[in-house]
């Protein structure tokens, strides 16, 4: 977060895992200090992970906080097209959903929009 006006990748300030559990994927999110995770809790929502992975015409998408980690869990629904042995996409098992999530650009630092 050098340039204050400039907007942030999120792969600058978080790591990220993912897998699947038949057609729904989980996206692990990990902040790297708990000033980023606080920052995170009010720009990465459900209703933006959902808007960035649209696309892939996805179902719902649920986030669950783990503070104590400064990390957030993301369960998407029906991003893998049935899921393994289903699915026709590159990424049967959502293995590279949180590499891409990490791709994400996030509005700057500043007074925080209002949280879901």
């Amino acid at each position: 977060m050098d340039d204050p006006s400039r907007p942030v990748r999120l792969g600058d300030v978080a790591h990220a895992r993912s897998g699947d559990k038949g057609d729904r994927s989980n996206i692990g999110v990990v902040a790297r200090d708990a000033a980023t995770y606080e920052w995170l809790r009010s720009r990465l929502t459900e209703s933006a992970v959902a808007a960035f992975f649209h696309p892939l015409g996805i179902g719902a998408v649920r986030r669950y906080e783990l503070p104590r980690l400064l990390a957030f869990n993301f369960v998407i629904d029906h991003a893998l097209a049935g899921g393994a042995s289903r699915s026709l996409r590159l990424d049967t098992q959502g293995k590279a959903l949180g590499t891409i999530l990490l791709e994400m650009t996030l509005d700057p630092p500043g007074p925080s929009p209002a949280v879901e």
